[in-house]
């Protein structure tokens, strides 16, 4: 961990740990995402790799969202739904933000949680080589 990371109070323990090692030497902003909406935190997550992109589904009310600058994007993804390896398909979710020395987002780290078993992973992470970017630590 990097002395500036800057860590929700909200985010699972698991998801911590596995952002803890992916800054680079670099601060992280880490944030919990949570359902506008309803306030729910179980999402069906749907992912495009190639584009860079993040869309999430609240489990309990429908709304939807993109994560960062996803909706930017999203016209030219081809996204497919996250599964974790157990074949569950609803994950408690947080973004870390990577940040420069600027302070400015560099890269941002989509982590889910599988709401079955446990498992947390790197479901998909994307480069950011604009700014402004701090409008992109809202949008989780």
């Amino acid at each position: 961990m990097h002395p500036d990371d800057q860590i929700d109070e909200s985010v699972p323990a698991q998801l911590v740990e596995l952002f803890a090692d992916g800054g680079d030497g670099r601060p992280l902003r880490v944030v919990a995402c949570v359902c506008a909406g309803c306030g729910g935190r179980a999402f069906v997550v749907r992912l495009d790799d190639t584009e860079g992109a993040a869309e999430r589904e609240c489990a309990a009310c429908g709304a939807r969202a993109f994560l960062a600058d996803s909706g930017e994007y999203w016209d030219e993804a081809e996204p497919d739904e996250a599964e974790c390896p157990c074949g569950g398909g609803e994950f408690e979710a947080a973004v870390a933000f990577t940040l420069g020395d600027d302070g400015t987002v560099r890269w941002v780290t989509v982590g889910l949680l599988c709401r079955r078993d446990a498992f947390a992973g790197v479901y998909t992470d994307w480069k950011i080589d604009y700014t402004p970017t701090d409008h992109l630590l809202t949008l989780v």
